[in-house]
């Protein structure tokens, strides 16, 4: 079986400038966020005493921009790094692949690495409901390099190429063992008694696509019956660019089993959810992962911070999730709800692998040409 390791390679409109890059994710790993390294061709005699810039601009984008009017604005770009690729002294750390790729170019080859400040906000798109738009809401992020005179120079597209890059996040290789709980009850004016409902989650984390099962305990020691219960997966948003705060349901389901739940009865419940992206396409205010070319949307995953900090004090989006359980008593008795928060993440890809290996020489370097990755082609090289 031959090993391929996958190389994003992209050219500038004038064929002089090409880029090759072995990752287009910036991963947080909440105290420190891995670079986004590569390789860059470029000519000496085109340069002629230029430089070649990296330049990382994230852009947040709140609002549709048909309703820009009146010289209102539902967009900001912000450059977070712009620093010289090329040429560089190559005193630098490279990783095996860009060693690799050196080797391979030539000469006019540079390696580099871009890192982001550590409070750039994640990856999220939000849904707009719109499949014609071509503006994407959320927070989005664009690696350019460029040949210029200075870093101060507005890039030309001509001798430029640009690529879309993600700041993402992974669950924790070692989650914790906490099983969320919470009890809550309801009592009624002018009837004796409480009604309380006890729900339980098996674990704090779960990975997308996988069931969350909560556990329903329901003590009825109230004179009034519940006629149904219900359970829902809620997405709680909240755009720190213009304070604004809202939710989704993104699962729901209703059961009427072991109902009505007279007084002093008592009914042990299991419901099992699974939020998916694809049960909620369309739907305006729906936040989803930061997407690049040639994957599906998925859920955005939970905001995650280090130890000591508070997740309201992040940047851009930020999501969490809770799971809503409704016991409905009719029009007169109300509802009573409880809401258990939960995380929803993508499992760490490397979490999976015993070890990192060094790439071998027999390793096949696969070039994945950006305009050719919708149509599944790529190049496989020695």
């Amino acid at each position: 079986m031959v090993n391929a390791v996958k190389v994003f390679k992209k050219t500038a409109p004038n064929g002089k400038v090409t880029a090759y890059l072995t990752r287009r994710d910036f991963v947080d790993h909440i105290d420190h966020t891995s670079p986004v390294d590569g390789v860059i061709v470029v000519d000496n005699d085109y340069l002629r005493g230029r430089r070649v810039y990296a330049r990382v601009a994230v852009t947040f984008r709140h609002g549709r921009e048909e309703d820009e009017v009146m010289g209102l604005s539902f967009s900001k770009e912000l450059v977070l790094v712009n620093t010289q690729v090329a040429p560089n002294a190559g005193e630098e750390k490279h990783s095996d692949v860009q060693d690799r790729l050196i080797k391979k170019l030539g000469a006019n080859a540079y390696a580099f690495s871009v890192a982001l400040p550590q409070n750039a906000p994640c990856s999220v798109l939000l849904d707009n409901g719109d499949e014609y738009s071509t503006q994407q809401l959320g927070v989005v992020y664009e690696l350019r390099l460029y040949a210029a005179d200075g870093a101060e120079e507005k890039p030309h597209k001509r001798n430029s190429v640009s690529f879309a890059v993600r700041k993402v996040q992974f669950a924790p290789v070692e989650p914790s063992a906490r099983q969320p709980q919470t009890l809550v009850s309801k009592s009624f004016t002018l009837s004796p008694g409480t009604l309380s409902l006890e729900v339980n989650l098996d674990r704090d984390l779960y990975f997308h696509g996988e069931n969350v099962e909560s556990h329903l305990k329901i003590h009825n020691g109230s004179k009034k019956t519940v006629k149904s219960m219900k359970a829902q997966v809620v997405q709680h948003v909240e755009v720190t660019m213009n304070n604004s705060h809202f939710s989704r349901v993104v699962s729901s389901l209703e059961s009427r089993e072991g109902c009505p739940i007279t007084p002093g009865t008592n009914l042990n419940k299991t419901f099992s959810l699974t939020p998916l992206a694809s049960s909620n396409q369309k739907r305006f205010g729906i936040a989803l992962d930061g997407q690049v070319k040639d994957q599906d949307a998925n859920l955005a995953s939970s905001t995650m911070v280090a130890a000591g900090k508070n997740v309201n004090d992040a940047l851009g989006i930020i999501v969490s999730y809770s799971l809503r359980v409704k016991l409905n008593c009719g029009a007169i008795g109300g509802e009573l709800t409880a809401d258990l928060p939960f995380k929803l993440m993508h499992p760490d890809p490397l979490s999976t692998k015993p070890a990192l290996r060094k790439m071998q020489s027999s390793d096949k370097l696969e070039f994945e040409e950006f305009k050719n990755i919708r149509r599944g082609m790529s190049v496989m090289e020695d």
